[in-house]
């Protein structure tokens, strides 16, 4: 096994990235044509992991230069005790095609743990968390957490059918699934987003992944039905995160604080320190 240390800081947290080899040991289907890709790992990376951060894979048979950057996928699960990690692909492009057809026994380059993490505040109790399409994926690791924490967690999940929706199952049983689909297939028939007024008087805090578009709809949702400034709602961007160091700079996000590199000082934000239009 390959270990590379690098430590980028975030916001005063030591946060050790490692370049490993993992072996890919389960591959399961979910949410149409997206996949489930269980890894090995070595207990320095999965003990660190927390719900948000991400890891960069290099996304190409050894030997081999195309694609030559690597993809970031959000941890959907760990297995502390089985030292595995769980990654949640659809193959969108190149890249994801080429991860999601792997099959078991493959080896997989990998770098991380990356990036911020969703925080709790200590005075929560009750959890929005609003997820659309594969952006559901540190939010089942978030709601996992919550739960084992014993909070209260409603999760909204939008799709474009039922068949790019979580089946019940993935998440655990005490929290509320509510679901929207943009042709009524199943749940709610348009916005996750139009779901989201109902509970911002009982949720504590917001967390929130998707396509930027589900973001400036979730703000304006927010702005105009929350009493006051609170539940605060945080966000994790979707972008390019090639290096996952804040060396290429192809991540970066312009907030209220100056341009900031989404894989080390984020990807996720408070939604009112990112400047969206």
């Amino acid at each position: 096994m390959v270990e590379l240390d690098l430590m980028p800081e975030i916001e005063g947290d030591l946060v050790v990235a490692r370049e490993v080899d993992c072996e890919l040991i389960r591959v399961e289907s979910v949410m149409g044509d997206a996949v489930l890709l269980t890894l090995t790992a070595p207990d320095a990376v999965v003990t660190q992991l927390r719900a948000g951060q991400f890891l960069d894979v290099l996304c190409r048979l050894p030997g081999f230069f195309d694609p030559l950057l690597r993809r970031p996928y959000s941890v959907y699960r760990v297995d502390t005790t089985g030292s595995t990690l769980t990654l949640l692909v659809r193959p969108f492009g190149r890249g994801s095609a080429w991860l999601a057809s792997r099959p078991v026994g493959t080896v997989l380059n990998v770098l991380g743990p990356l990036g911020n993490r969703f925080e709790i505040t200590p005075r929560s109790n009750n959890l929005l968390l609003v997820a659309g399409g594969v952006g559901a994926a540190p939010l089942v690791m978030l709601a996992h957490d919550a739960v084992q924490r014993g909070l209260n967690v409603t999760f909204l999940m939008g799709a474009a059918d039922v068949s790019g929706l979580l089946p019940t199952a993935e998440l655990p049983g005490p929290v509320e699934y509510q679901t929207a689909t943009d042709n009524g297939t199943m749940g709610h028939h348009g916005f996750v987003t139009e779901l989201v007024t109902d509970y911002l008087v009982w949720a504590d805090q917001v967390f929130a992944c998707g396509p930027e578009a589900m973001f400036l709809s979730l703000r304006r949702v927010v702005q105009a039905n929350r009493p006051g400034t609170k539940p605060t709602v945080q966000v994790s961007v979707e972008r390019d995160m090639a290096c996952g160091l804040g060396a290429c700079l192809g991540c970066v996000v312009e907030t209220r604080a100056g341009l900031r590199t989404s894989c080390v000082q984020g990807p996720i934000y408070d939604m009112e320190e990112v400047i969206w239009e």
